[in-house]
């Protein structure tokens, strides 16, 4: 509802997160209907990291996947209509009833 997850491949030579950003924000914005006298839709900022390697990438697909639950939107993460979760399923990289029971070790990496 008001933040978003994702992990990008840059350019090489090219780490302008803020105009991406700003790009997201302002065409998925045209598609909102907010309630009356919001005037934001989004959480302010946005913090970036580079994944240094296959663990860090593990981590943190796992952190994005499980948050919809963490912010109690979904029971489980293949709740979640709009997560890459279901694509991840296929691809054979999660199981699909991942983090319906057991709460991943997702605790130490809180962004928001």
């Amino acid at each position: 509802p008001d933040h978003l997850h994702c992990i990008w491949t840059l350019p090489e030579g090219d780490a302008d997160y803020s105009s991406r950003w700003r790009d997201v924000k302002k065409y998925a914005s045209q598609e909102f209907l907010l309630p009356p006298g919001s005037q934001h839709a989004w959480q302010r900022g946005f913090w970036e990291h580079v994944i240094r390697d296959e663990n860090d990438w593990q981590r943190h697909m796992d952190y994005i996947h499980y948050n919809p639950v963490k912010h109690g939107w979904a029971q489980s993460p293949r709740e979640w209509q709009w997560s890459s979760f279901h694509q991840c399923v296929k691809k054979g990289w999660y199981e699909p009833d991942w983090g319906a029971q057991d709460i991943p070790d997702v605790a130490d990496m809180d962004w928001e």
